[in-house]
């Protein structure tokens, strides 16, 4: 008898106090079949984000196990990732799922392909806001125009069709992390644009598939401008030299050790 695939689902929170309560009752019971446990990551959050949390968690019943973790300093979104793979590695999980929590994304756009297994077949299972079939909401048509561009410029230095550079659901096989080829990538929000670059690198198995995305009460952390620049740079440099590129520092504080502490656990 084989056994049961563990699945871990990843919701990274900063001050998204508004949000994240919206995205937990996205964990309705067709979607926690799926899940063995679910793991919260404050990144060091200055709003009430946490006290939301345990409050809907006390209140509500969810057929699986959450977890609520604080990071012992603020890592950025990219260090977040870091604590939850090593969580997701340390406990035997097969797969990590990325929900981000300022309730852009919504999980059940990746519900077909788990119930078909098509995550199976993949090492990574990219969620693509630009991809046909998918629904924006709230985005404007210059950032649209914008993402298109770079996802070009993507796919002709990785030589393979881009559909999306980081959206907030995606799913990793825990087996391609295992060597922490991630571990020196940027810890801010471009740690994505690293991990395509690396995957790209690496060989591994992507699937894209198109997402319902929208932007309303969400605040975002993004300059444009300077992450354009710094974005192409990136590229630039993986370009003239992978190798180098895959063994290079590119975080901007070195962390020893992505540490975090459980706050609050819905199994006491």
């Amino acid at each position: 008898m084989s056994k049961k695939e563990r699945i871990l689902l990843f919701i990274p929170m900063y001050n998204c106090e508004k949000q994240i309560t919206r995205v937990l009752r996205q964990l309705r019971p067709e979607v926690c079949a799926f899940l063995s446990e679910v793991i919260i990551v404050n990144n060091r959050s200055t709003d009430d984000g946490e006290a939301a949390v345990i409050s809907y968690l006390k209140e509500h019943s969810l057929p699986v196990r959450v977890k609520l973790l604080r990071n012992d300093d603020n890592y950025g979104l990219g260090g977040s990732h870091k604590v939850a793979f090593r969580y997701a590695l340390e406990h035997d999980f097969d797969y990590c799922i990325v929900l981000h929590g300022d309730d852009q994304g919504d999980i059940s756009c990746m519900l077909p392909y788990l119930k078909r297994g098509i995550h199976r077949k993949y090492d990574c299972l990219l969620g693509a806001r630009f991809m046909r079939g998918s629904k924006l909401t709230g985005y404007s048509r210059f950032r649209t125009f914008g993402n298109f561009v770079y996802n070009i410029l993507f796919s002709l230095g990785c030589w393979q069709k881009i559909y999306d550079l980081g959206s907030g659901l995606n799913l990793y096989k825990t087996s391609i992390l295992k060597d922490g080829f991630y571990l020196k990538y940027k810890d801010n929000l471009m740690f994505n644009y690293c991990m395509i670059l690396g995957s790209s690198y690496y060989r591994h198995s992507l699937r894209f598939f198109p997402i319902e995305w929208r932007e309303d009460d969400q605040v975002s952390n993004v300059k444009m401008f300077n992450q354009a620049v710094t974005v192409l740079k990136l590229l630039g440099s993986y370009i003239l030299d992978k190798a180098a590129f895959l063994k290079a520092e590119h975080r901007d504080k070195v962390v020893a050790d992505y540490s975090a502490q459980t706050i609050f656990d819905t199994e006491g």
